[in-house]
């Protein structure tokens, strides 16, 4: 073989050599891209949020006790009132006539009273004039100078005297009774007449006026409600009523924290303090179908003054649950929730991995229809995975509070350990000793 056909073959061989070498290199897995972060100490605050009204702390609702005609209205919506301030009355005719003809019927039954005790007194005066007048015909009698029938008249005329006086007596007190019974009834009237003119019982503002002056006013009765004149709302204390899903509830104590936006006032925000958490559900609207949610009243009381703010404004409460200083923290999107074989003492069970790029619906396939050993249960847990020696290793850990970002990480790993972050697909898919490559480079 020439020189120049030795060359050419070595050639060929060595193309062919690296070709291969190009073909095993390439096809080397390097392992899956993924994002990590560092683990650190944070302060956490664990946020329960939920919306509802604004609502003043006193709703008053200005009802007619008395029905008639609105004379005089003397306030419009969104006035400002003070306590005892006027505010409208209701025609006072019928009842103005009911006091006056109770007064009049009460003057004739004392002056009739006044006449009866007048002929009371005349009686017992005659009582006494028969009485001293049968002293003397006894007197007379016993000195046989008169006859026995001027004493027998005598003794008749004081028995006479004597059942007028009890007969009068008695006729008095059914007097005394009606009489009691006018000034009550004048009373009533009176009572009545005062309040056709209605006061603010209250310091606020008036957010409603249901009804013109002129119109009637309708008093209620047992099955319905009387009209509602004004609505007046003590806006001195202002509260947000948030309605708190029942999952959330538990978190809930009263005094706790919170920061309340309003829709209205936008970007502001206001400090305030839990008042008051419903003991029972809210009842949902009649009528209403389908799967409705379980949710709890719950008053925040704002600790701020708001200018300009009105009931019905639709607010939002970011209430503090828990607060937690330099605590151990993982990014959220971190945590995930693989099913691990636990042995009799707790201990985790590692599985041999007879295959290097199994996923994780793989391995929990697996894991379901592996028959475990005596002493051994299966159950899914809550955990990270960390980066060690270019693999993924999943570490189960124990969570306290939840923050916006991070949950709170009680034990299973500690500072400084790199836990994979991203991406969100990666890491839902990804199995305990998986190679990876750390870029932190994609992160946003």
């Amino acid at each position: 073989m020439s020189r120049k056909n030795v060359f050419i073959a070595i050639g060929v061989v060595l193309l062919g050599a690296a070709v291969v070498g190009a073909n095993l290199y390439f096809k080397k897995d390097k392992g899956l891209s993924v994002t990590t972060d560092a683990i650190k100490t944070r302060d956490l605050e664990a946020i329960v949020s939920a919306s509802g009204k604004i609502q003043p702390k006193r709703l008053v609702n200005i009802s007619a006790d008395t029905m008639g005609r609105v004379v005089n209205l003397a306030v419009n919506e969104g006035d400002r009132i003070r306590k005892n301030q006027f505010l409208l009355q209701i025609d006072p005719k019928s009842l103005s006539t009911r006091v006056d003809s109770g007064s009049a019927s009460l003057q004739a039954n004392i002056q009739t009273i006044e006449q009866m005790r007048q002929a009371i007194e005349t009686a017992k005066a005659q009582l006494v004039q028969t009485q001293q007048n049968l002293s003397r015909q006894q007197d007379l009698w016993k000195q046989q100078l008169t006859t026995r029938e001027a004493l027998d008249k005598a003794e008749n005329d004081v028995k006479v005297s004597t059942s007028s006086l009890s007969e009068r007596e008695k006729q008095i007190k059914p007097q005394e009774s009606r009489v009691a019974q006018e000034r009550a009834t004048l009373e009533s009237a009176r009572y009545d007449l005062s309040k056709v003119r209605i006061v603010s019982p209250i310091d606020g503002i008036v957010t409603r006026r249901n009804i013109q002056e002129g119109e009637t006013a309708v008093t209620g009765t047992m099955n319905n409600a009387g009209t509602v004149l004004l609505t007046l709302a003590d806006m001195s204390i202002i509260q947000a009523e948030v309605e708190v899903d029942e999952t959330n509830i538990p978190n809930v104590q009263l005094g706790q924290k919170a920061k309340i936006t309003i829709d209205a006032i936008p970007d502001k925000s206001f400090k305030g303090h839990v008042s008051e958490i419903g003991n029972s559900p809210i009842q949902a609207a009649t009528g209403a179908t389908g799967t409705q949610a379980t949710n709890f009243k719950v008053v925040v009381i704002l600790d701020e003054v708001v200018p300009d703010v009105r009931p019905g404004f639709t607010a939002t409460a970011d209430i503090t649950t828990a607060t937690r200083k330099e605590v151990v923290s993982v990014p959220i999107p971190a945590v995930a929730v693989r099913e691990l074989v636990y042995d009799a003492s707790g201990q985790v069970v590692k599985e041999p991995k007879t295959d290097k790029k199994r996923r994780a619906a793989d391995a929990a396939t697996m894991a379901a229809t592996t028959e475990l050993k005596p002493g051994q249960t299966r159950k899914e847990t809550e955990g990270v995975f960390v980066v060690r020696d270019n693999k993924a290793e999943f570490s189960p850990i124990k969570m306290g509070i939840a923050g916006d970002k991070f949950f709170e990480v009680l034990s299973g790993i500690k500072s400084g350990d790199q836990v994979i972050t991203g991406p969100y697909n990666s890491v839902r898919g990804m199995a305990d000793g998986d190679l990876v490559k750390v870029d932190n480079t994609k992160k946003k």
